[in-house]
C-alpha cells in the first residue's frame, strides 16, 4: 500500500538520484586522473574533488533553508543548475589544461552534490516513521543506473573531442544534469513543498545532545568519509598498479553497485532489526573492505575491497539517515537537515583532502588503514547508543 500511496514521488527522486550518480560517477573515475595531468604537483590530483565537498558544504544549510521555504522542487532545479554549469566550466577548464578553472567547475558542481544529498530526504516527508527505511532505501536504489550507464560512458566519452581528453565526459554530465529537471518537475506539489511552519522548535544545542542525533551524524559521516577516502583514490591506485583506466571503471561500477543494491533489502533489514545493528554491520564490513584492499593491489582485490566499501557505506549511510528521521520535529526539518548534511559534506571534505596525500606518501595500504581509527570510533557510539536504548526499554 505504501507504495502505491507514495510510489509515485519516489520513483522520480530515484530516477533523479540515478541520473545525478551518473554525472559524479564520471567526475568520481576521471576527475583524480585530470588532476594529475593538468595541476603544477600530483599531491594536487584529488584536490577539485575536495574543493567540490567544501562547496558542497556551504551549500546544504542554505539549500536546506530554501527548500523549507519555498519546496523541494526549486532547491532540485537549482541543483541541477548548478551541475549544468559546473559541467561547462570543468570541459573550459580541460581544453584550456587550466587547474584553476578545472578546480571552479567543481565548486560549482558541489553546489549540485548538496541539492542532489536531499533526494533520500524528501522521501520521508510524508511516509509513516515506520517505512523511513524503506522510503530511503528505494530513492537510494536509482543510482543502480548509474553502477551500469557511467563506466562505459565515461571510457566513450573521453575520447570525444580527441586529442583532448575527458572534455566530453564532463559535457555529458552537465547534459545529465539539465535532464534532471525533467522528473524535478513532475514531482506532486504536496511532496516537493516542504512544512511551511517557519522557526520554533527545540534550541538546536538540545537537539544535538540527543543520543539518537550524535548516533545518527557519526554513522552517516563516518561511513560517507572512509567511502570517499578509498574511492577518491582508487582510479589513481590503479593507473600506478599498472591497470588501465577501463579497469577502474569497471572497479568504480562494481563499487558503485555494492552501494546500491543492498538498497533493495537495506530497509526491511532496518524495519526487522533496528538501525543500530546494521550500522554496527556496516562498520565491520568497511574494515573487511581495508583489510582485502591493504592485503594486495591486484584487479580482483581492488574488486573485492570495493564491492564491500559499497555495502558497508549503504548500512552505516541508511541506518544513519534512518536515525536523523528521529531525532527532529516537522518544524525543526530544516536546520536539523541543513546541519546533518553540512557535517556530512565536512568529513567527505576532509577525506577528498587526505586521499591524495596519504597515497602519494604511505601508498594504497596506507589509504585504507587510515580509515581504521573512523570506523572504531563509529562502532564505539554505535554501541554505545545501542546500549542506551536496551536500558530505556528495560526500564519502560
Amino acid at each position: 500500500m505504501w507504495l502505491l500511496r507514495e510510489g509515485r514521488d519516489a520513483l522520480l527522486l530515484a530516477f533523479c538520484q540515478g541520473l545525478f550518480w551518473i554525472g559524479m560517477l564520471v567526475s568520481i573515475t576521471l576527475t583524480g586522473l585530470i588532476g594529475q595531468k593538468i595541476a603544477s604537483d600530483p599531491a594536487l590530483a584529488t584536490l577539485p574533488v575536495a574543493l567540490l565537498m567544501v562547496a558542497n558544504i556551504f551549500s546544504t544549510r542554505p539549500i536546506s533553508l530554501l527548500m523549507q521555504r519555498y519546496g523541494r522542487r526549486v532547491g532540485f532545479s537549482i541543483g541541477a543548475l548548478a551541475g549544468a554549469a559546473g559541467g561547462v566550466i570543468c570541459v573550459i577548464g580541460i581544453f584550456r589544461a587550466d587547474f584553476v578553472i578545472f578546480c571552479l567547475g567543481n565548486v560549482v558542481l558541489g553546489v549540485h552534490q548538496a541539492a542532489a544529498q536531499y533526494y533520500r530526504l524528501a522521501a520521508v516527508d510524508k511516509v509513516e516513521p515506520e517505512r523511513r527505511g524503506r522510503a530511503v532505501s528505494l530513492v537510494l536504489s536509482g543510482a543502480i543506473l548509474a553502477a551500469l550507464v557511467a563506466p562505459p560512458l565515461a571510457v566513450w566519452t573521453k575520447d570525444m573531442f580527441a586529442p583532448i581528453l575527458f572534455a566530453g565526459s564532463f559535457l555529458a554530465l552537465s547534459a545529465l544534469s539539465v535532464a534532471i529537471l525533467i522528473p524535478v518537475a513532475l514531482l506532486s506539489p504536496h511532496s516537493a513543498v516542504s512544512v511551511t511552519t517557519q522557526g520554533g522548535g527545540r534550541p538546536m544545542g538540545e537537539i544535538l545532545r540527543q543520543p539518537v542525533m550524535i548516533a545518527a551524524l557519526v554513522n552517516a559521516a563516518a561511513g560517507h568519509a572512509v567511502m570517499v577516502l578509498v574511492m577518491n583514490a582508487t582510479p589513481l591506485a590503479m593507473v600506478a598498479c599498472n591497470h588501465t583506466v577501463g579497469d577502474a571503471a569497471s572497479v568504480i561500477r562494481a563499487h558503485v553497485l555494492g552501494m546500491f543494491v543492498p538498497s533493495f533489502f537495506t530497509g526491511k533489514l532496518i524495519d526487522r532489526l533496528g538501525a543500530p545493528t546494521i550500522a554496527a554491520a556496516g562498520a565491520m564490513i568497511l574494515a573487511a573492505s581495508a583489510s582485502v584492499s591493504a592485503w594486495d593491489q591486484g584487479l580482483v582485490h581492488f574488486e573485492i575491497g570495493l564491492v564491500l566499501l559499497g555495502i558497508g557505506w549503504n548500512f552505516m549511510y541508511i541506518a544513519g539517515t534512518t536515525l536523523l528521521t528521529q531525532s527532529y520535529r516537522p518544524e525543526e526539518r530544516g536546520r536539523v537537515q541543513g546541519l546533518s548534511e553540512m557535517t556530512i559534506a565536512a568529513c567527505a571534505a576532509a577525506a577528498s583532502f587526505g586521499s591524495a596525500g596519504l597515497l602519494n606518501i604511505f601508498g594504497w595500504q596506507g589509504v585504507n588503514i587510515g580509515a581504521a581509527p573512523v570506523l572504531a570510533a563509529s562502532l564505539g557510539v554505535t554501541l554505545w547508543f545501542a546500549t542506551g536504548q536496551r536500558r530505556v526499554v528495560r526500564v519502560a
